[in-house]
């Protein structure tokens, strides 16, 4: 007798059912029950009992105890002791080898993924930069991949609809088929079953297996297979001898619960349900129809199969069909809507490029012109308007020549009388003593016109100079803050004259900056003069500051003040903000128009803010470094106060007397900032320049922040 593993049996399991023979719960041969002995079978040394007695700690060669037990610490022999000891002392490391190659391999996988990441997302984030600059400059682009994407949707939708009608159709049709299929064959089965008069087990075996043979169809094709099963507890009749029957090696398993659980609780009805069943080595789709039939008393689930590969093979061809109809037509028609797109956008893209070359002066440019359809009579249009443009261009280039050289010209012819008037005019002026009243009145407006015309004919040969882009700039590293402290110097007698004091405010130290200091004193001059004269008497404050790329000083007055509009026209030529101001006040009205042609020169900003009755303020800013940019100015252009300042952190400060210093302390407002840029050339406003317009653009229309 082998060696048996003894379970106990579960309480009330009959004796006589057990197949050893052995009485229910007796104890394992291992156990220390009293009294209990390991079967002499048990073969000493095998490799089963060794294991068994190892696991369990007991030897069949144990002694008794007084009381016939065995003794339950023996222990196995010293030479399966000493290797089972060392197995166990080599557990942690090995685990601990294992443990760090595995954290090596996630490691290095991980810096393999991150490698790959790293080197795949920019890819895709260019591609889709790409993508996305290309929708926005493109309308061909955009229009085309609209359509195709409209089209696959539109596909995809009405495809799948396509696809979803053609599947249920040949389901719907093959269930039809295979439910009355089943009705036929099952009453045949059933007939054959009630007219059979077998009674011994091989004839109904025989009958059993020709009689579902026959329903399977087998030729050719196997059109149909069954799974034949007694449904579960029936205890009568218990000699029957069919309990189970399939073809090809089916079992009842394939049967959906579902089916079965319907199957046995009905009558005499049928039942179906989709599925799946193996074939070979692949799973086909089906149709499982079910139902009962009673043989020698007992009843049968009869269940026929159906398979729909061919039909499932029919829809996959339709369904290519369709995709691959699909993907032509979705070609088709993006083709087609680039070629119309093309015909379309081609000519406003190459209208674009004419008008880019008409703007930058090449007014010889021409659009061509094919057939005569719309986009023809656009070009022709487009090309009559472009002469037209050209012409006037032309005819306003001329006439503007022709007035620069006039101008110039009369300038320098006007030089060599204007030279004999002026010291004709200073005689008379200097010996004006002698003359009568009317005389000596005579004699020094003659003297002052005549000085106010020289200075007239200086600005008009500057502005010939500009006109004919002839200016060039000398420029030079030079300290902007001791410029403007010259310039200051330069306007105290008119300050002293108009009863103004003068303030600087500028960080500690020097800002060098890149730049004609000729030009730029100019341009200071005349805003600090301008500011002077229409003060009012009341403080001008000059304000310095830079930042990492540009420098900028404002010269704000608290006088009469300007308005919005005219603080945009007031860098125009020969302009004035009052046509009937009498001309004691104001210049030639080209001084900031110079100005303005300076600022262009060094690549700058000259910017103008006013307020009626609050003052003006006007911005120079220009860049640090010859052939800069500027981004943003480091001073604000609305000034900060609307009052007069009272402090700064470095000033120079020019008054006529101490008289008038008092009354410019009392005129000032309590509180007021003053606006000064923070030492070190803080950025006060951080005013940045619109988007989109060229600095000499703002210099030149003198446009408010």
């Amino acid at each position: 007798m082998s060696a048996i593993k003894q379970v106990p049996e579960p309480p009330g399991q009959n004796p006589s059912d057990d197949p050893q023979g052995m009485a229910t719960g007796a104890p394992a041969p291992d156990s220390t029950v009293p009294g209990s002995t390991v079967p002499d079978s048990t073969v000493p040394g095998s490799s089963a009992s060794d294991s068994r007695l190892a696991g369990s700690g007991a030897s069949p060669n144990a002694p008794s105890g007084p009381d016939g037990t065995r003794g339950s610490a023996v222990h196995p022999a010293p030479e399966h002791t000493d290797a089972f000891a060392a197995d166990l002392s080599r557990l942690p490391f090995r685990f601990r080898i294992w443990r760090r190659r595995a954290l090596i391999v996630c490691l290095r996988v991980a810096r393999l993924v991150h490698t790959g990441l790293d080197r795949i997302f920019p890819g895709i984030q260019f591609l889709l930069r790409s993508l996305q600059r290309r929708w926005r400059r493109s309308l061909q682009f955009r229009t085309v991949l609209t359509t195709l994407l409209l089209s696959i949707s539109s596909f995809a939708i009405v495809g799948a609809y396509l696809s979803n009608q053609i599947a249920n159709n040949l389901f719907q049709e093959r269930l039809t088929q295979a439910e009355s299929e089943t009705r036929y064959n099952v009453k045949q089965v059933q007939d054959t079953f009630d007219g059979a008069q077998v009674t011994d087990q091989s004839s109904v075996i025989t009958l059993v297996y020709d009689t579902l043979n026959a329903v399977e169809g087998r030729g050719s094709v196997i059109q149909r297979r069954y799974v034949f099963e007694a449904m579960p507890e029936q205890t009568k009749p218990r000699n029957r001898w069919v309990e189970s029957r399939a073809s090809d090696q089916l079992t009842v398993s394939v049967i959906p619960k579902e089916l079965r659980a319907a199957v046995q609780d009905s009558g005499k009805e049928q039942f179906w349900a989709s599925m799946e069943f193996p074939v070979g080595t692949e799973d086909r789709p089906g149709i499982a129809v079910g139902n009962k039939v009673t043989f020698n008393g007992t009843v049968y689930e009869l269940y026929l199969i159906y398979d729909l590969n061919t039909a499932q093979q029919t829809l996959d061809e339709i369904q290519n069909v369709l995709w691959a109809g699909g993907a032509a037509l979705i070609l088709m028609i993006g083709g087609i809507a680039w070629y119309v797109t093309r015909n379309v956008v081609s000519p406003v893209s190459h209208a674009a490029v004419v008008s880019e070359k008409l703007a930058a002066g090449q007014l010889q440019e021409r659009m061509v012109v094919k057939g005569e359809d719309e986009v023809a009579r656009l070009g022709a249009s487009f090309n009559h308007m472009a002469a037209s443009l050209q012409e006037q261009i032309t005819q306003l280039a001329t006439l503007s020549q022709m007035q620069q050289r006039f101008v110039s010209d009369v300038s320098h012819e006007l030089r060599t009388p204007l030279t004999t008037v002026r010291m004709a005019a200073e005689v008379l002026y200097d010996a004006r003593h002698d003359f009568d009243p009317i005389n000596k009145r005579s004699a020094e407006l003659l003297y002052n016109q005549v000085e106010r015309f020289q200075s007239l004919l200086a600005d008009l040969l500057e502005i010939s100079r500009f006109d004919a882009g002839v200016a060039m700039l000398d420029a030079e590293a030079t300290d902007i803050v001791q410029l403007i402290s010259h310039v200051m110097e330069g306007a105290a007698p008119v300050a002293e004259e108009y009863g103004s004091g003068m303030t600087l405010n500028a960080p500690e130290g020097s800002i060098v900056v890149e730049m004609d200091a000729r030009r730029i004193d100019r341009i200071l001059r005349n805003l600090v003069l301008n500011a002077l004269e229409h003060g009012e008497g009341k403080p001008v404050n000059i304000s310095v500051a830079s930042n990492e790329s540009a420098v900028a000083v404002t010269v704000r007055d608290h006088g009469i003040g300007m308005s919005p509009a005219e603080a945009a026209r007031v860098f125009d030529r020969f302009w004035r903000a009052d046509p009937a101001r009498a001309r004691t006040t104001g210049g030639s009205g080209l001084g900031l128009s110079i100005a303005t042609e300076d600022t262009k020169l060094h690549n700058g900003w000259l910017q103008a803010w006013g307020n009626k009755g609050v003052g003006s303020n006007f911005r120079l800013t220009l860049p640090l470094k010859q052939g800069g940019t500027i981004t943003r100015s480091p001073l604000q252009l609305e000034p900060a106060d609307v009052g007069l300042p009272r402090s700064a952190d470095r000033s120079v400060v020019v008054l006529d007397s101490s008289a008038q210093d008092a009354r410019a302390a009392d005129s000032a407002e309590p509180g007021e900032p003053s606006g000064a840029a923070a030492p070190g050339g803080t950025d006060l406003a951080g005013e940045t320049d619109p988007a989109g317009e060229t600095a000499p653009e703002r210099a030149a229309t003198g446009e408010r922040s």
